[in-house]
């Protein structure tokens, strides 16, 4: 009995120590807190919306107090909401299931590995696990990035040509939207940003928020071209054109900047699995030959 309870006695110890070493890191390593035009000003602004954070009972139970002192201790709340706010702020996961996923991640990985080693070492991986589901997430954010700016030129084209024909930027965007087939995660950021003017706010203020959105530079230029068109009366065809072909050409030069790569990439695997396979095949017989009787000669 005296062992059992020393036993569960380290493992606590053991478990305290790990988020006491990872709160402090956490608090030495941590950006200024963001300004209010930053993704964590913007995340619990959302029209009819409020933090998913709010729920959260200090005096709740185990779940509840260990969300209290991730978000409020710790200060995790920001970035969680903009993390949400990047994966396009969809109704699941919500920003308080993705902490359910970082804390589950940090008790039971390390909880296995230390059932599986018979002892409490894996512990100290508590604050590596707990990073296991940014990993994940940051994937799906790549990848919905890379299918915004995928059809990116191509919706700056067909907004030229929509507000040449005497339409508003926005109504050309309206009309884009409703005339598409099968909606793509950029025009569901448009639609978003058109339901927000809806709702009452300024153009500028909603082309803005979809801007940090995305997380992307090239959207953010954007938004700059049609708020310097506002501001200095500019024509805004020429502008979305000329930006249009930019981003073509910038993409040009990136498509043969990674074929000019491919090349030095490959001589990894060429001589991880390609020189090796020739030098067997062409030193496998005189291999046998002189283990079987010397050269022969």
């Amino acid at each position: 009995m005296e062992g059992q309870a020393f036993h569960w006695l380290l493992m606590i110890v053991g478990i305290l120590g790990s988020m006491a070493a990872f709160t402090t890191v956490q608090r030495f390593f941590a950006p200024p807190p963001p300004d209010d035009a930053g993704l964590a000003g913007l995340a619990p602004k959302q029209p009819g919306q409020m933090s998913a954070f709010d729920s959260i009972n200090p005096n709740g139970g185990f779940v509840d107090r260990l969300d209290w002192f991730f978000v409020h201790n710790i200060g995790l709340g920001p970035k969680l909401e903009g993390l949400h706010m990047l994966l396009g702020a969809p109704e699941k996961p919500t920003a308080l299931t993705i902490l359910h996923w970082k804390e589950a991640c940090m008790l039971t990985i390390p909880a296995f590995l230390c059932y599986m080693a018979e002892g409490f070492i894996p512990l100290i991986l508590m604050p590596v696990c707990f990073m296991i589901p940014d990993w994940y997430l940051g994937g799906r954010i790549k990848e919905r990035q890379d299918n915004i700016i995928r059809n990116f030129p191509s919706l700056v084209d067909l907004a030229a040509l929509t507000i040449e024909s005497g339409l508003d930027y926005m109504t050309a965007f309206d009309r884009i939207i409703k005339q598409a087939k099968k909606k793509t995660e950029l025009e569901v950021e448009f639609e978003k940003t058109i339901s927000e003017v809806q709702l009452g706010y300024s153009r500028r203020e909603a082309l803005r928020r979809m801007a940090m959105r995305t997380g992307l530079q090239d959207i953010r230029s954007f938004v700059g071209l049609i708020i310097q068109s506002d501001e200095l009366g500019t024509s805004l065809v020429d502008l979305l054109r000329s930006y249009a072909a930019d981003m073509r050409f910038r993409r040009l030069n990136k498509a043969e900047k990674v074929a000019a790569q491919a090349a030095t990439k490959m001589l990894i695997p060429i001589f991880l699995f390609i020189f090796p396979t020739v030098f067997i095949l062409m030193l496998a017989p005189m291999m046998m030959n002189l283990f079987q009787g010397g050269l022969g000669f």
